[in-house]
């Protein structure tokens, strides 16, 4: 501390301040306000390094001192003065130097009455009052709801006997509506089993496909004990060994899971992945439809053109999931022979590696896939490659929700389907009395068999019976890879 002590006595600080200020008032009235304002600076700054020593020299004093000593000095002569400063500092006033001592406040507190006690004791009894009147206002309030509640129960039921009348009098409308609606359920029916067709058939391919690339893999293993498979197989298409090229057998030699990765629960993972999900739905898609209305006047083929694109990248990256997957298991099967944790070692590496994924050739499956849907038409110079960062978004969320346990997927919707209040919402230009589907806008979000987040449909009254569509010939004609 004395060493503190004799730098700051050395120190000329404080003998210039004296002389700055005189030059300063000299000064004052033939300088400009910029002169001035850095002259005060300048004092400030002095002030505040002097300041800092002696606060510093106070600290080693007081440690000094002990744990007891100096306590009550600090309380009587620091404390007083800090809070008269800061009081006057936030209030812009100059610090009166007549500030009584803590120790005086201390004395004025120690002889008090029980004044201030009684005076709390009313407050709160005031207090107790209001809060009772605002008690019996919320239950007068109450009351007088629970009575409308009834009168509302009573026009409730006159309505519904009201109600009762116009459905007997639109019963052979709905019966037409229920023909027409069996006819478009029949045409869904034969769209859907050619869809699952063309399904089955690439997966028959893909199981094909694997099974020549496990009799490879023993065949190598006979002759070496090298676990890794070649990432890159020459009897694959292009598309596929593009997508195998990064598999996790190129790569086994890094096994170790991410640390940061590894660390994200399941709960939060999901909460991340809904998130995307319902800024695609916010801010994506409404782009896509921006780009898509430069070459498309009709607002309906736009929505279908992106519904469609949403539900085929769901389908697309399901499929690459289920086989990124497979690929992860052959390849980590002789690390974890005999072991029980096998299942979880196969997770945490989907969940660490889901950057392999490769979603370029996603989008590309997924435009070839629009190209021969029937469903849309549009003119034939509009190509879908303008939507595909928008797919591209799809497809990683897809993935990804693939990885999540359970895994998180669409609801199936068809066109001329009966609307599911619990699924959807009704559009902003829907007729929201028709119970018939027209056509969907975004598609629901589902764990297991419940809803996490509604989609969006329209609902027109009578759009099917006098609908007639023809799919394009252009895209129609184009083979599906």
């Amino acid at each position: 501390m004395a060493e503190n002590l004799r730098r700051l006595v050395s120190n000329e600080s404080l003998r210039t301040l004296q002389e700055k200020l005189d030059s300063w008032l000299r000064e004052y009235n033939t300088n400009s306000c910029d002169q001035n304002l850095n002259y005060c600076l300048e004092l400030i700054e002095q002030v505040a390094k002097v300041q800092g020593q002696l606060f510093g020299i106070l600290t080693t004093a007081a440690q000094e001192g002990g744990h007891n000593d100096g306590v009550e000095t600090i309380k009587s002569r620091l404390l007083p003065w800090l809070e008269a400063s800061f009081t006057a500092a936030s209030m812009g006033k100059p610090v009166d130097s007549k500030v009584p001592s803590l120790q005086d406040t201390f004395d004025r507190e120690r002889y008090k009455d029980s004044g201030p006690r009684d005076r709390d004791m009313q407050q709160l009894d005031s207090d107790l009052n209001s809060t009772r009147n605002q008690l019996n206002k919320v239950q007068d309030e109450l009351k007088s709801l629970q009575a409308q509640e009834e009168a509302r129960h009573k026009s409730s039921d006159r309505r519904s006997s009201d109600s009762r009348r116009s459905e007997a009098r639109s019963s052979e409308r709905r019966s037409e509506q229920r023909s027409s609606s069996k006819r478009s359920s029949d045409q869904r029916n034969s769209d859907a089993k050619s869809d699952y067709e063309k399904q089955i058939r690439n997966l028959k391919d893909e199981i094909a496909v694997l099974s020549a690339e496990k009799s490879t893999l023993q065949g190598r293993s006979s002759r070496s004990r090298s676990p890794s498979p070649d990432p890159c197989s020459r009897s694959h298409s292009r598309s596929r060994s593009r997508s195998r090229s990064g598999s996790p057998s190129a790569i086994m030699k890094i096994r170790t899971p991410s640390p940061n990765r590894s660390k994200l629960s399941s709960v939060a993972r999901k909460a991340a992945l809904l998130s995307r999900f319902s800024d695609a739905y916010s801010q994506a898609r409404l782009d896509a439809q921006c780009l898509l209305r430069r070459c498309i006047d009709k607002a309906e083929t736009v929505q279908r053109i992106i519904y469609i694109a949403t539900v085929e990248a769901f389908h697309v990256a399901k499929m690459a999931f289920r086989h990124f997957k497979i690929r992860v298991r052959k390849s980590l099967t002789p690390s974890y022979v005999g072991s029980n944790d096998f299942e979880n070692a196969v997770s945490d590496y989907i969940i660490c590696h889901l950057d392999l994924y490769d979603a370029q050739s996603s989008v590309n499956d997924v435009i070839r896939a629009m190209n021969i849907n029937p469903k849309i038409s549009f003119p034939p110079e509009v190509d879908f490659c303008l939507l595909s960062d928008f797919i591209r978004e799809i497809c990683c969320i897809a993935f990804a929700m693939q990885a999540l346990e359970p895994p998180l997927d669409i609801a199936f919707g068809a066109d001329g389907e009966v609307f599911n209040d619990y699924k959807y919402r009704r559009s902003y230009d829907s007729d929201f009395t028709a119970p018939l589907v027209l056509y969907h806008v975004w598609p629901a979000l589902m764990e297991n068999d419940c809803v996490i987040m509604k989609g969006e449909a329209v609902t027109r009254r009578g759009a099917f019976i006098s609908r007639s569509r023809s799919p394009s010939p252009i895209r129609c004609g184009l083979p599906r890879f």
